[in-house]
């Protein structure tokens, strides 16, 4: 049996915009998303995050199950308009206090904190002098990352930079389906090429504060595979393989974007600057991957840029998720070793991964035998990706609890606690009971095998 060599953490992830609720209280600013799901039409159900599940007040509630549950890690984003309402320079004092009453409140209950800098709430004020379109975003960001360094960096040493720069960039500004709802590949690209610069500035800057932190960014990614055995299909998912999984990673890296296989990203180069291509990389920590499904990939002429399209888990009669993404737990074993053939990723960790399903309430009892299961089949190549690949380090399931879940609102359900609207009771559900045993017999296990490597090597003395 291969001994494990490093820790592993294991955590919940959530996000500021989805949970925290208290939009404009407190001196917070609007977000982009705040303004986004005022527009008609724009969320399921005419859903805001207004109220959300009120952790800006609840958070101590929801510490103490993330305590309850033995989950070490709980990764949490900070609000950019709560702290910077206009985005720079005027700090809301606060907002400070309250990241620091939650940075305490993990330490104190022995919760390790990981900060995700940016997760999609851009400052209003921000986006009305461009947003990420606007290269001068790259100070409006560092701005904000030195302040959460002096602010916090006493106590928070895990850090991630960017979550799922491809969705907020792709979704955001080339789709229009999410904040700020923009269109078109010029209003792509350039955003796009900003967040990589972004990722990479936050990086450097971190690291430069203190060498010690551990520092990394995290990507959206699925498995892909062709429909057929088709030249025309084979060369379609090589194309949508390099925008899911390579486009942000690969000039991080230093490799550059990935223009071989994707000829529409030469356009990118108009909104290069000198020295760009130094500014791109950086040396992170860790990378996050955040899979959810695998996708299946036809040849399209009828698709531009990228003459693709997706066939969907129910168009292949195959098990999916409420919102129809296919329950495929070999893909995430396959992605880890994708990511870990690249010599420059360090260390990688699961960032998030989860289901949305239906919940079942019984008096006090939530049953949701269909998310357990997902979490089991998705543990087991976890685990075995533990055995076979050194550079896996940790796994966080999305989400803490049920939230704001962007342009589908409130219906999908991705929580190990189930959030009621009315009244915000938090309830526990069978797949946080699971993990919580799921957490305890790896640490056991990883004690044995560890004392067993102890053992072995007196022995060869």
């Amino acid at each position: 049996m291969k001994l494990l060599k490093k820790p592993f953490h294991w955590g919940v992830a959530t996000s500021a915009l989805q949970t925290e609720g208290a939009s404009y209280l407190d001196g917070k600013g609007p977000s982009i998303w705040d303004e986004f799901s005022l527009r008609k039409g724009k969320i399921a159900g005419g859903h805001t995050p207004e109220i959300a599940n009120s952790f800006y007040y609840r958070y101590e509630e929801d510490l103490d199950i993330v305590q309850a549950l033995h989950i070490p890690n709980f990764r949490f984003s900070i609000s950019w308009p709560r702290v910077l309402p206009q985005g720079t320079r005027n700090i809301n004092q606060k907002g400070i206090d309250f990241y620091d009453r939650l940075i305490d409140a993990c330490l104190e209950r022995g919760i390790t904190p990981w900060v995700t800098l940016y997760h999609w709430d851009l400052p209003l004020q921000l986006e009305l002098n461009g947003g990420w379109n606007n290269r001068d975003i790259l100070s409006w960001f560092s701005e904000y990352v030195e302040l959460m360094l002096q602010k916090f960096g006493d106590r928070v040493s895990n850090w991630m930079v960017l979550n799922e720069p491809l969705v907020f960039t792709g979704a955001g500004y080339f789709l229009g389906i999410h904040a700020p709802g923009k269109k078109g590949m010029n209003s792509f690209l350039s955003a796009a090429h900003h967040a990589s610069l972004a990722q990479a500035v936050g990086i450097r800057q971190i690291k430069e504060h203190n060498a010690l932190f551990n520092v990394g960014t995290t990507y959206s990614c699925s498995w892909i595979t062709p429909f057929s055995d088709s030249p025309n299909d084979q060369q379609a998912a090589v194309r949508v393989d390099a925008l899911m999984n390579r486009f942000f990673v690969e000039p991080l890296l230093g490799y550059g974007y990935p223009v071989k296989d994707l000829p529409f990203l030469k356009e990118i180069e108009k909104f290069y600057q000198k020295d760009d291509e130094t500014l791109l990389k950086a040396t992170p920590d860790f990378i996050g991957i955040q899979n959810y499904t695998r996708e299946v990939v036809k040849h399209s002429w009828f698709t531009p840029y990228i003459n693709a399209k997706l066939i969907d888990a129910r168009t292949r009669q195959v098990p999916h998720t409420l919102l129809n993404w296919e329950i495929y737990p070999e893909g995430i074993h396959s992605l880890i070793h994708k990511y870990a053939a690249y010599p420059e990723v360090k260390n990688i960790i699961v960032s998030e991964n989860g289901a949305a399903f239906p919940d079942h309430v019984t008096g006090n009892e939530i049953k949701d035998s269909q998310r357990l299961s997902y979490l089991k089949n998705y543990m087991l190549h976890i685990n075995r990706a533990r055995m076979d690949c050194s550079k896996l380090c940790g796994y966080f399931v999305w989400s803490l609890h049920d939230n704001f879940e962007w342009a589908e609102g409130y219906y999908p359900r991705f929580g190990l606690v189930h959030i009621d609207y009315s009244n915000q009771k938090r309830t526990i559900k069978e797949s946080g009971y699971w993990y919580k045993n799921h957490i305890l017999n790896q640490k056991y296990e990883d004690k044995i095998q560890h004392e067993h490597q102890l053992f072995n090597t007196k022995e060869e003395r």
